[in-house]
């Protein structure tokens, strides 16, 4: 699973996908809407993958996070909203999915957001089990 071009913009909402780079910045497409819009390069905007997770030995990809995830919950959203979740549902799952996430580290919001954005990429069809299938082999 590539999550490179899948991107945070600071200010808007949901997750949005790269279609195609500009002079001054970016064309990209709203997951849930589907809504095209340009960003500029002095919005803040971060790559789903550079972003990791702390565990208690060293840091995971967020792809990895994500398909584990997606293990757990046999490929259905989550049973809660993320965003109106409480910390206990929130790091209950997260401890399924990854039991050496790091407790001092990732904080209720960090969940909140990993939920939340793990809904819209499934929703969307971004998740797949592609890359660990081949390491597998």
């Amino acid at each position: 699973m590539d999550l490179t071009n899948i991107l945070v913009i600071s200010g808007k909402p949901d997750l949005s996908e790269l279609v195609s780079q500009t002079k001054g910045g970016a064309v990209v497409k709203n997951l849930v809407t589907g809504q095209k819009f340009s960003v500029f390069k002095n919005d803040r905007i971060s790559s789903l993958g550079e972003i990791r997770i702390f565990t208690d030995t060293d840091e995971r990809p967020l792809d990895e996070v994500m398909q584990a995830i997606y293990k757990v919950l046999d490929g259905k959203a989550t049973a809660f909203e993320p965003k109106k979740a409480d910390g206990k549902d929130l790091f209950d799952l997260l401890e399924k999915a990854l039991p050496d996430y790091d407790r001092e580290r990732v904080h209720t919001s960090d969940a909140k957001k990993l939920f939340s954005w793990y809904n819209i990429l499934l929703a969307a069809g971004k998740i797949d089990l592609s890359s660990d299938e081949e390491s597998a082999k």
